[in-house]
């Protein structure tokens, strides 16, 4: 990676050194707790270099889309995970920035964590305002000696105060933006699958829309052996051939350029055979499972079905690397959940046989843990929208926001 990265700074010069993290403590939260720690778990290898060098760590993330402070997703919770993680107190202060915040930083000792309340509580975050943006290099600027460490890859795709206009302000005043552990591995991992992958190559993407992936399936194309496609999006390509979809969810405006990827495409799209379908899509409802020629008017596809699963399932066995996004199904229905889950099974025999695999998103990271095969993946991205956006060619705002190595 071209871009500078925390391991570029000697451990020495962490010793009592002010650095702000940006992580991604996006974790979920039902009924006030948290159901799954993994991207707390993913930020720990770098804040455990920050304590264990001596710096005094400040770390800054957003929690869901609250208009305004909203206490049910304070980070105040996470901040006592985070110091049962890293073994010590870590430390929470109910403002991002201000007077008050200021005062918690200027108080740390050495080695010690603090974090502030969640950034999208403050309007400037999302509108990336520079009033915001100064303030929060003010947190620990001290020129030339600022640090700011983007750990965040999930919101590296989002121009926001916190991860871009903090990187800017904090180069402008002549410090460091750099690269987390996370965020560096994250790329390099990504990078691997756009340079010189290993063949067989094979692409899964699935979820609701086309729209949303058709960048990303013009750069796999040129890459990839097969491009399995499921979950809606595989619908708009099955109109695309022409075959009757009755009520199910597709993109109608988007069907013309389906067909045009087809066309180009040839075999490597490989869509499903055979599909799950139902009257309406929901858990309880009477379920059959159909060729994909055979849906009625008034059918609901939700899911792809058995004979696609053992298809689907037999390329990525031929497979040395394999990158997969998205559902196969409708995935948060349990009636319509087991091609997903059949995938995650699939991605973990792939691994075995020594593909390489990545898996993004947070229904494909969900099906994996179902599956009790998170572990048998070789990597599982924090960002589901950002590795998109990177496989498919975009520049993300949180990456070029740092300084160069």
């Amino acid at each position: 990676m071209t871009k500078a990265s925390l391991r570029d700074i000697p451990s020495t010069d962490l010793i009592g050194r002010q650095v702000l993290v940006r992580a991604d403590l996006n974790v979920p939260i039902k009924d006030g707790r948290i159901t799954d720690d993994t991207r707390v778990r993913e930020t720990l290898p770098t804040l455990r270099l920050l304590k264990d060098g001596g710096a005094r760590t400040v770390v800054i993330s957003h929690m869901g889309r609250p208009e305004g402070p909203d206490p049910g997703l304070s980070l105040q919770r996470v901040a006592g995970l985070l110091g049962d993680s890293i073994g010590g107190t870590v430390r929470f202060h109910p403002d991002l920035v201000g007077p008050g915040a200021r005062a918690a930083v200027l108080a740390l000792d050495n080695s010690e964590v603090l974090v502030l309340e969640n950034t999208r509580f403050d309007a400037g975050e999302t509108r990336n305002t520079p009033e915001l943006a100064r303030a929060l290099a003010d947190l620990v600027d001290h020129p030339p000696d600022g640090v700011f460490v983007n750990d965040a890859f999930g919101a590296a795709h989002r121009a926001h105060a916190s991860t871009t206009g903090v990187a800017d302000e904090m180069r402008r005043r002549g410090g460091s933006a750099v690269a987390g552990l996370l965020l560096d591995k994250e790329l390099k991992v990504l990078e691997s699958l756009l340079c010189k992958p290993k063949q067989p190559f094979v692409g899964i993407l699935g979820g609701a829309k086309v729209s949303g992936k058709v960048e990303t399936i013009r750069a796999l194309l040129p890459r990839v052996d097969r491009l399995l496609v499921g979950g809606a999006m595989a619908n708009t390509f099955l109109r695309a051939l022409g075959l009757e979809l009755g009520q199910s969810l597709l993109e109608e405006d988007k069907v013309e350029l389906c067909h045009g990827i087809l066309r180009d495409a040839g075999d490597r799209i490989v869509l499903p055979v055979d599909c799950l379908v139902a009257k309406s899509i929901e858990d309880g409802a009477a379920v059959r499972v159909v060729p994909r020629d055979s849906v009625q008017p008034d059918d609901c596809i939700g899911d792809i079905g058995p004979a696609s699963r053992e298809l689907f399932g037999g390329l990525l066995s031929d497979g040395r690397t394999v990158f997969w996004n998205g559902p196969m199904g409708v995935f948060e229905v349990p009636a319509f959940r087991e091609g997903t889950i059949a995938m995650a099974r699939s991605v973990a025999t792939a691994t075995d046989l020594g593909a390489l695999t990545v898996v993004g998103g947070g229904d494909s990271a969900a099906a994996l843990n179902m599956a009790h095969v998170a572990d048998k993946v070789a990597h599982v991205s924090t960002g589901g929208g950002a590795s998109l956006e990177f496989l498919g060619g975009e520049q993300l705002p949180g990456v070029a926001a740092l300084s160069d190595r």
